[in-house]
């Protein structure tokens, strides 16, 4: 069996089972993710390699040219070839059968895999924060846009999964609103740490070749060079912040998620999800099942899985090992940004088409003796009571109200003012009564900062607006700067 097993395997590397099952796929993970980025890594390091004369002006022209001929071969049409270890190999034979094998050979002067590979994994990890960061913040504006509708639509807030007080639709979303913002913030600053050139490190040393490192990192965009050498192969903390900023985001959206799904059941009544985005089940027709916002749960789960995954594969790496923090890794951290950037598509498409059941969710805001905490505050700031004492009444009236199946409504002030009197010796007034049952009351007197009172809400959102316009301009900005660097690089003129 074993002689059967080494002739079919094979003597020589790559055995076949090490070529069908890591060297191949990995290739293919290569060509999907990283075919685009290795061409820029290219045309950077040659045009350096020409400005500090290290090459002559002719030879960086024919290298050019035969970069940019292979990058114009259609990815999709390349497959692996087991003469080739990995795509980087076969792509410098195909620019040796364009150039010369000697011309093509000086390419790599004074640089490695290592550094090109970081480099690479950086370019593309950064395409997806901004991606990232572009769907959030157009989830962000609709989540705005809909919080300012509904600066009066009142609705019931929940702690412990239970009614707990009134609120407003504006102020819920508006609370999820700066929780997105929040993760904005940890994406850009993932970005600024991703965003950094370790080229120039070689395989961790540096070279003695006299290159320019500043040169290459600005020719592809790069805010920043990463100084130490080894540093620059060797750290992975941009991966763990890419990835946590990540799982933040999706855990955070994943929640507000998870309540839209009891919202918009039949029982809760307070949403309805636009046909486009329902599915009809395939034997009970008076079903919409909301399938967007179940598959958009399951895709923020899925996107977290795989960040996870990527900081579990970097965990106990040792700091001179990066083989972990390469092939293998890469592909799970692409699929997070992906599947998160689908979740923000989706939810954005839901909530730019949701219908809102103003009606239902304002009957439901004075259900529950959900307005009982501005009993125990009138007490209390309307008749001198202590607000223990009040909060001891308006717990007496609660118990009681659930017990005789009523709702705060029910009660007239008459029944209120005679159970005061055994307890307070105080009697309330029918206006204060009516305020007290009253959503719109509870509200309207939560005037203070942060609270749900309409002006409040709208003096939030106007002050959001501005930091909503800020963000997007940067967001422009660094991808209309990246834009251009990179058209500057590919029609770079020698």
């Amino acid at each position: 069996m074993n002689n059967e097993f080494i002739k079919k395997e094979g003597q020589v590397f790559p055995g076949k089972t090490y070529e069908e099952e890591l060297l191949k796929p990995v290739f293919n993970d290569q060509r999907d993710y990283l075919f685009h980025v290795m061409f820029d890594i290219h045309r950077a390091h040659v045009i350096m390699l020409k400005e500090q004369e290290i090459i002559k002006t002719e030879e960086a022209r024919r290298m050019l040219e035969g970069i940019n001929k292979v990058a114009s071969t259609d990815s999709i049409q390349i497959t692996y070839d087991p003469q080739y270890e990995d795509l980087f190999f076969m792509i410098e034979a195909k620019i040796a059968e364009e150039i010369g094998e000697e011309l093509a050979g000086k390419i790599h002067i004074g640089r490695s895999r290592n550094d090109m590979g970081v480099a690479m994994y950086r370019l593309v990890l950064r395409e997806h924060l901004l991606q990232l960061l572009e769907s959030s913040y157009q989830l962000g504006e609709v989540l705005l846009e809909r919080a300012e509708e509904h600066t009066e639509t009142y609705m019931t807030a929940y702690t412990h999964t239970q009614p707990a007080q009134p609120t407003t639709l504006g102020h819920y979303l508006l609370a999820i609103y700066d929780v997105l913002m929040r993760d904005i913030k940890r994406l850009w600053s993932a970005f600024e740490t991703v965003n950094q050139s370790p080229l120039g490190a070689a395989a961790l040393s540096t070279t003695g070749f006299p290159i320019n490192r500043s040169r290459t990192c600005k020719l592809l965009g790069f805010n920043n060079v990463i100084e130490n050498s080894y540093d620059s192969i060797a750290g992975a903390d941009y991966l763990l912040e890419a990835s946590t900023a990540l799982m933040a985001c999706m855990l955070n959206t994943g929640r507000w998620i998870q309540d839209f799904l009891l919202h918009v059941t039949r029982e809760f009544g307070s949403f309805m999800v636009a046909d486009p985005y329902v599915q009809v089940s395939s034997i009970m027709p008076q079903k919409r099942n909301p399938v967007s916002i179940e598959h958009s749960r399951a895709l923020a789960s899925s996107s977290y899985g795989d960040a996870l995954a990527a900081v579990q594969m970097i965990h106990n790496t040792p700091f001179g090992d990066i083989v972990d923090t390469e092939d293998d890794l890469q592909p799970h951290l692409y699929r997070a940004f992906s599947k998160a950037n689908r979740v923000m598509k989706i939810m954005y498409a839901v909530m730019m088409t949701l219908t809102v059941n103003e009606e239902h969710l304002k009957v439901m805001s004075e259900k529950s003796c959900i307005t009982i905490t501005e009993f125990a505050d009138t007490l209390t700031r309307n008749y001198n009571i202590s607000f223990k004492k009040a909060h001891s009444i308006a717990s007496t009236l609660s118990k009681r109200t659930v017990k005789e199946q009523k709702e705060l409504f029910d009660w007239k002030v008459d029944e209120i003012n005679s159970m005061l009197k055994d307890l307070a010796k105080v009697s309330l007034s029918e206006e204060d009564w009516k305020k007290i049952i009253s959503s719109e009351n509870f509200v309207e007197v939560r005037r203070i900062q942060g609270g749900p009172n309409p002006k409040e809400v709208k003096r939030m959102i106007e002050g959001r607006k501005h930091q909503l316009r800020e963000g997007l301009k940067d967001l422009k900005l660094m991808i209309g700067k990246l834009a251009s660097k990179r058209k500057e690089l590919v029609d770079f003129c020698l």
